[in-house]
């Protein structure tokens, strides 16, 4: 059944595939949602099952697209992952939520909203390291992003579960992060790239040293969303739908007190902002 479900969401992604000259794409706002699971999304997965239940958060917009494994904009829709994290049956993310709060800015000029889903469940830090095909992959459709015009407003990165599995990996999370982060501005000519990473909720018994890595992190223009006590589903593991709601505005909140200049947005002034 989940399966059948993501490959409805293929067909109908394929059939609203746009032109750059359709969309203005020279506007475009992208965003690149990159690491593992939950940023693939597993909302309303159980027992590699999808329920198939879109929130009202994460609805199409017709400003929303969503670059395509076979690198065509089409409009966006849940699961965000569905032809990039083949292997596992993907579900609610916190992208589309994401993209819906920005878009509900009171700025006119802000243009369309693109997003570059990356993410693959499974992954350590070790795997996106530059040369790797992860990396490869990452900077290769960042770049096709911008090929009709638009500019890489921010990385959106949710990884680390992996990592906190072994006390290697764990410890030495902190400089590869930095790392990735350096070699990825350095390769999208990008050196102020805006990075909003989150903070693990869930992972192995070192997840603790991953998190102080994460939340340690001291470069400019990186900053760190906390998902810590958001619910989880039965595995333990995944964000719930609830949980990726409640997780794309925080995101969203994150994102606009990066912009230059005060924006007015009807997200907000909601209480999950507290």
């Amino acid at each position: 059944m989940g399966y059948l479900l993501s490959l409805m969401v293929i067909l109908v992604s394929h059939a609203c595939a746009v032109s750059a000259a359709d969309w203005g794409l020279q506007n475009n706002n992208i965003f690149i949602l990159a690491g593992q699971s939950n940023m693939a999304g597993r909302g309303g997965v159980v027992n590699d099952t999808w329920d198939g239940i879109v929130p009202s958060e994460c609805r199409p917009n017709q400003s929303i697209l969503r670059l395509s494994a076979g690198l065509t904009w089409v409009e966006a829709r849940e699961p965000l992952h569905a032809d990039i994290d083949t292997n596992k049956t993907c579900g609610i993310g916190p992208g589309m939520v994401f993209a819906n709060a920005v878009m509900n800015l009171k700025d006119p000029f802000f243009g369309i909203v693109g997003l570059v889903p990356c993410a693959v469940g499974g992954t350590n830090l070790s795997e996106w390291s530059r040369g790797s095909y992860l990396y490869t992959q990452l900077v290769r459709r960042a770049k096709a992003s911008l090929q009709h015009g638009g500019k890489i407003r921010a990385l959106l990165w949710y990884q680390g579960e992996s990592d906190s599995e072994s006390r290697d990996y764990a410890d030495s999370y902190k400089g590869k992060l930095e790392k990735f982060i350096m070699d990825l501005r350095t390769d999208l000519r990008s050196p102020m790239l805006t990075v909003i990473q989150v903070g693990v909720a869930s992972g192995g018994p070192f997840m603790e040293t991953v998190r102080k890595a994460q939340l340690g992190l001291h470069l400019p223009n990186v900053t760190c969303v906390d998902a810590k006590g958001l619910p989880l589903e039965p595995d333990g593991l995944h964000l719930t739908t609830p949980a990726q709601v409640h997780l794309g505005h925080k995101l969203a909140r994150d994102f606009l007190q990066t912009l230059p200049r005060p924006i007015t947005s009807n997200t907000s002034k909601r209480s999950y902002f507290m």
